[in-house]
C-alpha cells in the first residue's frame, strides 16, 4: 500500500511510519519537519498551503493517515484561528485533494474531545458532538467533512477518537506524561489543575498505531473511540510516575482551566469488535516511557 502520513515526523508518526515501512509499506511524510525515519518519500512544509497538499497527495497513493493538528487545547483556546485554519482547513484541502487524485482511504486522528462533558459516563460513538473547547470543535467538524466525502464521493473514512497518547520518543512533547517524566530526571514538580481528581484515559502510542493500522485495512466507514479503557485521576498518574521513576516529583495545585473535561471513561466495545485490543498497561507503559528518557538523559 502506498501511504501520506500528515505529521509523519512527530511523536506518532515516527512511531507509525516505522511500523507501515516494516511491513512493507511505501511511505510518504508530509509535515513541517524533516522525517526522522530513513527510506521514505518526504514533503516538507504547511499542509495550509494547497501547494503543499498537491505535492503531498499525488496520484497513486492509496490511503492518508492524517495525524498532523494543533493539538494543545489551551493553544486552540488562545488563538483559534490558527487551530481552525491547522484542523479543519488543511483537512478539506486533503480531503479535496484525495477526491480529485483518487486516493480512497483516509484515516483521520480525532479525539474523545469531540463529546464534551458526559459526567461519568462511558464515551461512545453514538453520543452526540457537543465539544468544550476550539480543539474539540475542530476535531468535530473534520470529522464532519469526512462523513461528507465518505457519502458523496466513496472515500473510506475512519475518524479514530483517541484518548491520552502517550509513550518512548514523547521528550519533547507538552502533555502530562511528558511533563511527569521531565520533571523526574529534574527531580522537580509540576502544575496539578484543580483538585486532581481529573480522570483520564492514557493510551501507549503503539497501540495507537495498531488502531490506526487496523483502520487502514477496512473496506467501510466506522468512527471508533480508541483508549486503554482504563481511567485514572491525574493524583493516580502522579503517584505511579513518582512510583515507576522512583522520584517523589513534586506537585504544586494551580487553579483548575475553563472547558476542561471532569472525567474520561472510554467505551472500547466498537473498537474491540473492530480487532482492537491494546496491549499496554497504564503501569508497563509509564515503565517503558521512563526507560526511554532514561536512556535519552544519557546519550
Amino acid at each position: 500500500m502506498r501511504v501520506l502520513v500528515t505529521g509523519g515526523s512527530g511523536f506518532v508518526g515516527t512511531h507509525l511510519v516505522r511500523r507501515l515501512v516494516a511491513r512493507g509499506d511505501e511511505v510518504r511524510v508530509v509535515d513541517l519537519n524533516p522525517p526522522q525515519v530513513d527510506a521514505v518519500d518526504a514533503v516538507v512544509g504547511d499542509l495550509r498551503d494547497r501547494g503543499v497538499v498537491e505535492e503531498a497527495l499525488v496520484p497513486g497513493v492509496d490511503a492518508v493517515v492524517h495525524l498532523a493538528a494543533i493539538t494543545s487545547v489551551l493553544l486552540s483556546k488562545n488563538d483559534p484561528d490558527s487551530c481552525f485554519r491547522t484542523n479543519v482547513l488543511a483537512t478539506e484541502y486533503l480531503l479535496e485533494q484525495a477526491r480529485t487524485t483518487g486516493c480512497r482511504r483516509f484515516v483521520f486522528a480525532s479525539s474523545n474531545a469531540v463529546i464534551g462533558d458526559v459526567g461519568s459516563a462511558r464515551i461512545h460513538e453514538q453520543m452526540p458532538l457537543a465539544p468544550l473547547t476550539p480543539y474539540g470543535a475542530t476535531k468535530a467538524a473534520a470529522e464532519m467533512l469526512l462523513s461528507a466525502y465518505g457519502a458523496s464521493y466513496g472515500l473510506i473514512p475512519v475518524s479514530l477518537r483517541f484518548s491520552n497518547i502517550y509513550g518512548a520518543g514523547m521528550q519533547v512533547k507538552d502533555s502530562v506524561v511528558a511533563r511527569l517524566m521531565r520533571a523526574a530526571l529534574a527531580q522537580g514538580g509540576i502544575e496539578i489543575y484543580g483538585d486532581g481528581e481529573q480522570i483520564r484515559d492514557y493510551l501507549y502510542v503503539t497501540d495507537a498505531c495498531e488502531a490506526i493500522e487496523l483502520a487502514l485495512g477496512r473496506d467501510a466507514p466506522a468512527t471508533l473511540s480508541i483508549g486503554s479503557g482504563e481511567s485514572v485521576s491525574m493524583n493516580t498518574l502522579h503517584r505511579l510516575c513518582c512510583e515507576v521513576t522512583g522520584v517523589a516529583i513534586g506537585a504544586t495545585h494551580v487553579a483548575a482551566k475553563a472547558g476542561e473535561m471532569p472525567a474520561v471513561y472510554i467505551d472500547t466495545t466498537a473498537a474491540s469488535a473492530a480487532g482492537f485490543t491494546p496491549a499496554h498497561d497504564l503501569r508497563r507503559g509509564l515503565e517503558v516511557t521512563w526507560a526511554d528518557f532514561v536512556a535519552g538523559a544519557r546519550r
